[in-house]
């Protein structure tokens, strides 16, 4: 019966042109991950792809990287086409040991960059790959497109050494506009270096959103010129009592530089009314009584609050969510709201309309919890839902409500997208408050139907945060992120036609070789084949 579901389920995909047409006809003798040996077909080069195409095709023979490999920009196409072109060589110079030189002119053998404006099928980042014995050409409408079309590439090529690019064509697509990641670097401090490490993961598997929770009772990990003690002072400590630390602003911009070439917007999060104990330790004024409270090291929430009726409240709002807009040349800031248990509703409500009044002021877009929802969203806030199977069904509606009323959700359900839960009772790292989350419940279920009320419609995209309380160390968060990370970056780019388990565990299988080689100690689950 397994061999039958995973041979129905590659049909299934077959059908829908997201497999290979070779894939029917090839098959090879490996170990299943749970019961034993058995039969199953061998996934060709195409559909190993993750996140799965819209359709690929495999058709004749390929083309071979070697030596004499370049890749070649448009003349005329622009210095970003350009920067494209000389990243995807230095992705895949580490891999190949090649040199792969970056010159002019789309013509010829080699790798090909191509901006077609007119390209049909694939969008704003979307994108067509074409290999031939002559060489492979990646077309796509804009730079970005570009871009996830070289990250596809690298995963036609051995992890390690050259290799030959299969013959055939992809047209690609993604189903959601939203594809993003949390940080919380305000639990415990992470640099700035550690996080483009994991922009480089992330672009890797085309996810484009970055959310830093940048602040919380812990630590306010961002210099704030208007209001320095809020880093020098607030900055100072996290869970568990350590030293602490903040990012300049200079590398905070570096950081947002660095994510723009590899198209992953920064989305930054300043949590108010609540999550602000690191705020008021540091300045008292901001606190009702004029007394400044500790600095905290634990792990509770809901215990500290704004002082909603001071003025100097909304003058502190003003500067630091102004500070952070001129920084952030993304549409949205995140203003958090949830968990704001000291707050009373009216006064939360009342705070909530001027926090997004600010926000509109410095030209961006309001992001916050769903906990919004309980108030006044302003017109275009989005949500970002982090709700659960056990969450009040009354809760799930007022979210279905401003769906309705037009407000974008984000996904993040904390019982599928959570990547600090644990994945069984064995996990180190991690919490279960939301339950475990194995592999599979990250994957297997669709967010155009999630939430009751809310349809794809409404849906901007999917994100999974990584809380960090019991995260201190790069190999426990990569650990914790991956691979269900390869969940998140599928149920946001794939369609949901090409979402099945059974076929998705061997695919995920195949990128074993590549986190290897990039050396990510990823959590290795008993029910996917690994190799």
């Amino acid at each position: 019966m397994r061999v039958l579901r995973l041979r129905r389920a590659l049909g299934t995909l077959l059908a829908l042109g997201v497999l290979g047409a070779s894939a029917a006809c090839t098959a090879a003798r490996g170990d299943d991950a749970r019961a034993g040996a058995g039969r199953r077909a061998a996934l060709t080069p195409f559909e190993r792809l993750l996140p799965a195409p819209v359709s690929a095709r495999a058709e004749g023979p390929g083309y071979a990287v070697g030596p004499g490999t370049v890749i070649r920009t448009p003349r005329g196409s622009g210095e970003e086409v350009r920067k494209v072109g000389e990243l995807l060589a230095e992705q895949l110079r580490r891999p190949t040991g090649l040199p792969l030189p970056v010159v002019d002119g789309a013509e010829g053998h080699g790798i090909r960059l191509r901006v077609d404006e007119d390209a049909r099928g694939v969008g704003q980042e979307g994108y067509r790959l074409e290999s031939r014995p002559d060489g492979v050409t990646l077309t796509a409408r804009t730079p970005a497109g570009l871009f996830h079309a070289g990250q596809t590439l690298r995963q036609l090529l051995p992890a390690a050494g050259p290799g030959t690019v299969p013959g055939g064509e992809i047209t690609d697509a993604p189903r959601f506009a939203y594809r993003g990641a949390m940080v919380d670097i305000a639990r415990h401090f992470f640099t700035v270096e550690q996080v483009k490490r994991y922009v480089d993961q992330l672009a890797q598997y085309k996810v484009n959103t970055l959310h830093v929770h940048l602040t919380d009772d812990q630590g306010w990990r961002l210099v704030i010129d208007s209001w320095p003690r809020l880093a020098e002072y607030g900055g100072g400590s996290e869970v568990g009592g350590g030293p602490g630390g903040h990012w300049t602003k200079a590398e905070y911009r570096d950081l947002v530089a660095y994510a723009a070439e590899r198209y992953v917007d920064v989305v930054p999060e300043i949590d108010m009314p609540g999550h602000v104990n690191a705020a008021l330790a540091s300045y008292a004024e901001l606190t009702c009584d004029g007394k400044a409270p500790a600095r905290y090291t634990g792990v509770k929430v809901g215990f500290s609050s704004l002082c909603v009726a001071k003025e100097r409240t909304y003058e502190f709002v003003d500067q630091v969510l102004g500070e952070l807009a001129e920084l952030t040349p993304g549409r949205y800031l995140h203003i958090g709201g949830d968990e704001a248990h000291s707050t009373p509703a009216a006064d939360y409500a009342a705070f909530m309309d001027r926090a997004q009044a600010v926000v509109a002021r410095h030209g961006k877009t309001v992001v916050a919890w769903h906990q919004l929802s309980a108030a006044r969203p302003a017109p275009g806030a989005v949500l970002q839902y982090w709700g659960h199977d056990r969450t009040p069904a009354a809760e799930k509606t007022r979210v279905a409500t401003a769906a309705g009323a037009g407000h974008p959700v984000i996904l993040s359900p904390a019982d599928r997208l959570y990547l600090d839960m644990k994945y069984d009772l064995t996990t180190k790292p991690g919490l279960a408050w939301a339950g475990l989350v194995p592999v599979k419940r990250s994957y297997d279920w669709n967010p155009g139907a999630y939430l009751p009320g809310v349809p794809e419609s409404a849906v901007l995209g999917v994100e999974a945060p990584l809380w960090s309380e019991t995260i201190a160390t790069r190999p426990d968060w990569e650990f914790m992120a991956f691979p269900r990370l390869l969940s998140l970056a599928e149920l946001g780019w794939s369609p949901a036609g090409a979402l099945d388990w059974d076929t998705y565990r061997h695919r995920l299988a195949a990128q074993a070789p590549f986190l290897d080689a990039q050396d990510i100690a990823f959590y290795r689950a008993p029910d996917v084949p690994w190799q």
